[in-house]
């Protein structure tokens, strides 16, 4: 999920065992467990896994169902966020505004994921956390590479800024609008650089 292995790399299972310090029995187990969450694939004939590589339908696909559960725990957010859970989104905004203005991407890409993780406990839906959680792990990819222009950084703090007013105003409609939104643009972003 960092991006240190790519997608469709193939991964050596005994490199992988000598470098982790562990026997190939534990880590087939590991891969197993990393296949059903969807983030290896294995090869036709079993010939070995790599890192999963989606395809442009799959990507669209995760973008939409992101957008619906954004909404709704943007929603329940509004409904739900106690002060101190207000306090905090804010404070996460302004450490994003940070990590823009020093032009750190890799800051900029956690403390985003910090402040969507923030997002949920608000929301308070496990359900709903634990299912866009494992949509988030098959697009960790795409967002990095997509949080590492500027401009895209720049639109997507605006729109964490909106989800953020929705919710502290307590507006459950415009707060579901925000967050949809905010996937939506996403992937329009992204749909511009195919076509680019």
């Amino acid at each position: 999920m960092s991006g240190e292995l790519a997608p469709g790399e193939r991964l050596n299972e005994l490199a992988l065992a000598a470098r982790l310090g562990v026997s190939r029995g534990p880590l087939r187990e590991a891969m197993r467990g990393l296949q059903q969450e969807g983030l290896v694939a294995g090869d036709a004939g079993q010939r070995g896994m790599s890192v999963r590589r989606l395809d442009a339908t799959e990507l669209a696909e995760l973008y939409d169902a992101r957008a619906l559960l954004q909404g709704f725990t943007c929603a329940l957010a509004a409904r739900r966020a106690t002060p101190a859970q207000q306090r905090d989104l804010e404070a996460r905004l302004t450490a994003l505004e940070d990590a823009l203005r020093g032009g750190d991407t890799a800051a900029y890409y956690r403390l985003n994921l910090e402040f969507h993780e923030a997002m949920l406990q608000a929301a308070a839906h496990q359900r709903g956390a634990a299912m866009y959680r494992a949509l988030l792990k098959e697009s960790h990819p795409l967002r990095r590479t997509m949080l590492e222009t500027p401009e895209n950084r720049d639109a997507s703090h605006l729109e964490h800024r909106q989800m953020v007013e929705a919710i502290r105003s307590g507006d459950a409609e415009a707060a579901r609008r925000a967050g949809e939104a905010h996937v939506l643009s996403g992937k329009a972003r992204w749909l511009r650089t195919l076509s680019g």
